[in-house]
């Protein structure tokens, strides 16, 4: 009996040892092909894949609700990393559907890669497809009224399976803001709540949700939107909290995401004088997206910048100055400048003049391109 059970733990061992190194040699394989992707890419095609963007700023159209020979050539020209839709873009499943499927045939003809196709779809009052009646969906409600992290994995779940059925396959949620300051009305009932260790569990569990259909998830919105006075849609907001402070609470769901498998982090254009100090939009702050998501807080995924032709980045900056801000910050994406033209081109002439190296856009390009082949062999 000794014997057999001794032969069986040694079984037990030698899996486990086996296991480990196909998975090493899965992941040695996986850099190796992101380092040849890499190597095939210009500058250029490097830059483009920086941004996501709307349907309507790659193709120079009013509203885009279709994807055919405009919007191959619009890739071919900017190869851009995704591509994010809202309500004016989305009729009907049957049309959602075949738009997103031509796109993505189109990204694989001219890049050779999976385009990121994105949607803010949250459940509650952020709900693209779930607000449309004509897609036929269950309606989730607002995260406040989730009761526990069963619901919040079905919430997730459910949402990750219609748009993963449509083609979407990124989905700018969970919102994970701790809702310390009540009187917040751009985020109140998309919080999960007021308490992080609570917000982190919810969060969690509907990004696990949406993994489950291979749906990619982003906690947003860092450094933490719901301790915020304003709303960076109209203009300048902030929070006067230390960063002591915001580790007790806000920061909590971030320090957390990377152990999570989430994919991203948002990060927000709230000012934080009391860490930074200054009046410097947290997304444009190398202290905030360097010093601490990644290096205090150990987020090693995307970080995406909230969409760029808001009100507290376009009241202050171009779009040119913007873009090459935030990417010296450390951010990886640029979601949604004003001009996107202004801003890739303002990014191609900060590396000739030496102000951003092309190691360090490879470096972004590494985790994007990473993340995309993990979608691609799920």
């Amino acid at each position: 009996m000794k014997m057999k059970k001794g032969l069986g733990i040694l079984c037990l061992l030698m899996m486990v040892l086996l296991s480990g190194s196909q998975a090493e040699a899965k992941e040695e394989q996986m850099l190796e092909e992101v380092e040849e992707i890499l190597a095939g890419m210009t500058l250029e095609e490097k830059v483009y894949q920086l941004f996501i963007i709307t349907p309507e700023a790659l193709t120079g159209s009013n509203t885009v609700t279709a994807a055919g020979e405009t919007t191959r050539k619009s890739l071919e020209n900017y190869p851009v990393g995704g591509l994010v839709y809202f309500s004016k873009n989305l009729k009907d499943p049957a049309q959602t559907k075949k738009m997103l499927q031509n796109v993505m045939e189109f990204s694989y003809e001219v890049e050779g890669l999976p385009l990121f196709t994105c949607i803010d779809e949250e459940g509650g009052r952020v709900a693209r497809i779930g607000s449309n009646p004509a897609f036929g969906v269950e309606k989730i409600g607002s995260m406040q009224e989730i009761k526990d992290e069963k619901e919040a994995y079905e919430a997730g779940e459910t949402i990750g399976t219609y748009l993963s059925r449509l083609g979407f396959n990124f989905d700018f949620a969970p919102d994970a803001d701790v809702l310390t300051n009540k009187s917040n009305k751009a985020i109140g009932d998309r919080s999960f709540g007021s308490d992080s260790d609570r917000v982190v569990k919810m969060a969690a569990a509907f990004s696990d949700g949406l993994h489950s259909q291979n749906v990619l998830s982003s906690f947003k919105h860092f450094p933490g939107h719901g301790a915020v006075q304003g709303d960076t849609h109209d203009g300048f907001a902030y929070t006067d909290k230390t960063y002591e402070e915001l580790l007790k609470s806000e920061l909590k769901p971030f320090m957390a995401a990377g152990s999570l498998g989430v994919d991203a982090v948002m990060a927000a254009h709230i000012s934080v004088p009391e860490i930074t100090g200054e009046d410097t939009p947290c997304t444009l702050s190398e202290k905030m997206i360097t010093d601490v998501l990644r290096r205090d807080l150990g987020f090693e995924g995307l970080i995406i910048t909230d969409a760029l032709d808001m009100g507290a980045i376009t009241q202050n900056y171009t779009s040119r100055q913007a873009a090459v801000l935030a990417f010296q910050a450390g951010v990886d994406m640029l979601l949604m400048p004003r001009d996107f033209k202004q801003a890739s081109e303002g990014i191609l002439e900060a590396v000739e003049k030496g102000e951003i190296s092309e190691e360090r856009i490879d470096e972004s390009l590494r985790r994007i391109i990473k993340v995309k082949l993990l979608w691609k062999g799920h």
